[in-house]
């Protein structure tokens, strides 16, 4: 199977990298029925709650920007081919020279070092939301809550130590890389955010983690997850985002839409259909 879908946006190429995928269960959707789900997946001809853990390569002015890089080995077998998809790409880890981390969450940073707490990527600066950084990194923000999230705060630690003199902290819409800049997105995270890509004249929006689970939040945006610190903040930040990307027909990808990744968001009743562009 191939772990690649690839789009040229304007002078920029950009191919989603699929780590893998797993089914989640309806106890993480709290606050939604079993009714209503079944509903939902009925309605859409979809067997399960699928999800997938995707990365973004972008090669863009000379550049080779890697967004986000999987659960590495965390998830299960299903998972853990980022290297996989590298390779499908023709891209070695040496090759890559920016680092974007969405937020730090080990589904997306995981794979940003090896078991042993080493950077994978040897070239390349890691950048991330200071905001992300500062609660993250600092043990004290996450030692009276509960587990997983003290072990997500322990390998969230690790990354940015592998990376420690080339890390890069932004705030607000600051700049990764040329053509690329930060798009904070509040809710799921205290720093989460996705990105903007605008590349001669064609532009491409990575809504980050607005969305987890697509049979489910596009078709109802109201269904919040239980990986959403602020639940009531990260579904106004799901409807205003999705609601601005039906208004402009923009094209944008994500952390969980299932392969090929590339969407537009067309209205649909009280929710949405996602469309391939």
């Amino acid at each position: 199977m191939t772990r690649t879908a690839s789009r040229t946006i304007g002078s920029a190429d950009v191919t989603v990298l699929t780590d893998g995928g797993i089914d989640f269960g309806p106890e993480l959707f709290p606050g939604t029925s079993q009714d209503h789900i079944e509903a939902l997946l009925t309605s859409q001809h979809a067997p399960s709650i699928a999800t997938n853990f995707n990365a973004v390569l972008i090669r863009n002015a000379g550049r080779v920007i890697l967004c986000d890089a999987g659960p590495r080995d965390l998830f299960g077998p299903t998972c853990g081919f980022l290297p996989d998809a590298l390779a499908e790409a023709g891209t070695a880890a040496a090759d890559i020279d920016t680092l974007f981390a969405t937020h730090l969450h080990p589904d997306h940073i995981a794979g940003m070092i090896t078991a042993e707490g080493t950077a994978v990527f040897p070239n390349a600066e890691l950048v991330v939301s200071a905001t992300e950084r500062a609660f993250w990194g600092d043990e004290a923000n996450t030692r009276g809550l509960p587990d997983p999230i003290r072990d997500w705060a322990a390998l969230a630690r690790a990354v940015l130590a592998a990376y420690g003199n080339r890390l890069r902290m932004v705030e607000g819409s600051a700049e990764i890389a040329p053509g690329l800049t930060a798009l904070p997105l509040a809710g799921h995270t205290p720093g989460h955010g996705g990105w903007r890509l605008d590349a001669g004249g064609a532009q491409l929006i990575h809504a980050g983690d607005i969305i987890h689970a697509p049979v489910l939040q596009a078709a109802d945006p109201n269904i919040a997850i239980a990986f959403d610190m602020d639940m009531d903040t990260a579904r106004a930040t799901r409807k205003r985002l999705l609601d601005e990307l039906a208004t402009d027909g923009a094209m944008f990808t994500g952390g969980h839409f299932l392969h090929p990744a590339f969407h537009l968001a067309v209205r649909d009743g009280d929710g949405y259909r996602l469309e391939r562009p």
